[in-house]
């Protein structure tokens, strides 16, 4: 049983030595005036790790900025970045300044940078090297300094070999990588990461105490693989929590997958009855069976017009109209061919 505390706030928690590396690596490079390279799967905390790096940085009172590479466009994603002159595209009606001049001896963030395009990328260069650019439309070179730390989940150095991204750009983003350890090689961390988001969720609604995980929850939250690491987390336990009404036990289900229906999804239904018409099919004979007759070709050609027809019909309802338009016959050219072939009409 926890008493909950009055408010949260956004803390890297965990004792595992993976993590603890990684902290350490961070609080060596975070007084440097260097560029930052954070690689880790999704949801491992990479913007955590680089507010982090900022506010232990000699830049902690100037501006810290943060932007998605991946959720703007190309032409959007320049303008955000570098700004824009009036007129420089439709809609442009008055000149913007981009996050590297508002970021002017602070940090910028780029998260999701395997995402940026070449012409991105050769701009970040040359902001990197020599810390100049120009806006959108503008002849005017800005100067910025800015730091900058850089995410991604992407493996920048495989796309740097099939010419995915700038092997120059990589160069000047990784003085030095931070790696941040996926969840599941970090085990000793969920049971303080769990609790943590289970006090969270206790508080917003309104309960004054969390009971606790049950021994079966706590076995399911250690043995899952996590790939969505701790946001993933973080979302099973808040879940599992507001779905338990009781308040005054620990949680007794944890819920992976909200997906999960009480009845069977259609895939299951078709495995199954293919699993049923393999159970049915009599058990062939110990002797070796006659090869077939051959057929000849006025039998293959009955066959074909058989099995085209009857899939239509089927797939029609036996409506005749629609099964004629569906095959590209008249209804009268239908009605011929179920005259030649009365079996077609036999619905079992």
């Amino acid at each position: 049983m926890v008493k909950l505390p009055t408010m949260e706030k956004q803390m890297i928690l965990g004792e595992s030595s993976l993590l603890a590396q990684a902290l350490e690596q961070l609080s060596l490079i975070a007084p440097l005036n260097k560029p930052v390279l954070i690689v880790g799967e999704r949801g491992t905390g990479k913007e955590l790790i680089a507010e982090r790096l900022h506010f232990l940085s000699l830049r902690w009172q100037k501006p810290f900025l943060k932007i998605n590479c991946a959720a703007l466009s190309e032409n959007l994603l320049e303008s955000s970045l570098f700004g824009h002159e009036a007129g420089a595209f439709t809609g442009a009606i008055k000149s913007s300044r981009g996050f590297f001049e508002r970021a002017h001896e602070g940090t910028l963030f780029l998260d999701e940078l395997g995402t940026t395009t070449s012409r991105v990328q050769e701009k970040l260069l040359r902001v990197i090297e020599y810390g100049e650019f120009e806006r959108l439309g503008g002849q005017q070179t800005i100067t910025a300094d800015v730091r900058i730390i850089a995410a991604t989940n992407a493996d920048l150095v495989s796309l740097t070999a099939r010419g995915k991204f700038r092997a120059d750009l990589l160069d000047r983003l990784a003085f030095d990588v931070i790696n941040l350890p996926p969840l599941r090689y970090r085990p000793e961390d969920i049971p303080i990461l769990a609790e943590h988001f289970a006090i969270s969720m206790s508080r917003e609604l309104g309960r004054e105490l969390f009971m606790g995980f049950s021994p079966q929850a706590d076995a399911t939250l250690l043995h899952h693989q996590w790939p969505g690491n701790i946001r993933e987390l973080k979302n099973v336990v808040q879940r599992s929590i507001y779905r338990q009404q009781e308040a005054d036990l620990p949680i007794q289900h944890i819920v992976l997958d909200p997906f999960i229906t009480p009845w069977p999804s259609p895939s299951v239904i078709h495995a199954q009855a293919a699993d049923q018409a393999v159970e049915d099919v009599p058990p062939s004979n110990m002797t070796e069976p006659s090869p077939p007759t051959p057929l000849t070709l006025k039998q293959q050609i009955s066959e074909f017009e058989i099995a085209g027809l009857k899939k239509s019909l089927v797939e029609h309802y036996y409506h005749q109209k629609n099964t004629a338009k569906a095959l590209g016959l008249t209804y009268h050219q239908l009605r011929a061919y179920l005259k030649k072939y009365p079996q077609l009409l036999n619905r079992t």
